[in-house]
């Protein structure tokens, strides 16, 4: 019951969900996702319409990082994701032709990837049913109780696909994230328009 309302009102609340990041090629969203670490959707968009504008995947992958930093240097750890671009680039390159692969153990080893990002392009570029958890989507959880307050997100990831079914797995994923991100915020949340409130710990604990 407490499923199928949660998904039944965030249906109501985000009923077009989707992923925030600006891209037109595959590689492009990998990078971004790469990018969007600790950093807003918003930011990364302004920054990859520059960057994409002067370089493909095969030029990042002969590009340098004094190059690529000044135009990324505003998304935060600039100097590490210059590394990883490049790094992922020679990567794609080399193995796949510069194509991102639907290859989840591949994609998880570039330099930067890891076990969300994967997640990201692998739902977004191939409809692979998958939940990435980000700081929003963490959070949601566990402010709805389908995780507790100490579970790393790998474990909030397993509940989450646990409870759900495969089939709702990548667009919960978008509205977990565009909830977290516009209504259940980390400060200041608008609990007024949440349909969720009542399985809310954070409304118990402030407005009951």
């Amino acid at each position: 019951m407490k499923i199928d309302n949660i998904l039944n009102n965030l249906d109501i609340m985000i009923p077009n969900p989707k992923c925030e990041l600006n891209y037109e090629k595959d590689y492009e969203l990998l990078i971004a996702t790469v990018l969007s670490a600790q950093c807003t959707d918003a930011r990364v968009n302004s920054v990859t319409k520059e960057l994409f504008k002067q370089y493909d995947i095969f030029s990042l992958s002969n590009a340098k990082e004094k190059d690529i930093i000044p135009i990324i240097y505003s998304c935060g750890n600039y100097k590490k994701k210059s590394n990883y671009i490049i790094e992922l680039s020679k990567s794609l390159v080399r193995d796949y032709n510069g194509v991102v692969p639907n290859n989840r153990e591949y994609l998880e080893n570039l330099p930067g990837v890891g076990r969300k990002t994967t997640n990201v392009v692998l739902s977004n570029l191939f409809d692979v049913p998958a939940i990435a958890v980000d700081t929003h989507v963490d959070r949601v959880s566990k402010r709805l109780s389908l995780a507790k307050k100490n579970d790393s997100v790998i474990i909030v990831e397993k509940k989450l696909m646990k409870k759900f079914p495969k089939n709702k797995w990548s667009r919960l994923h978008h509205q977990l994230v565009l909830f977290g991100r516009y209504i259940c915020k980390s400060k200041n949340p608008e609990c007024s328009k949440c349909l969720l409130k009542n399985y809310c710990n954070y409304y118990k604990n402030h407005f009951k």
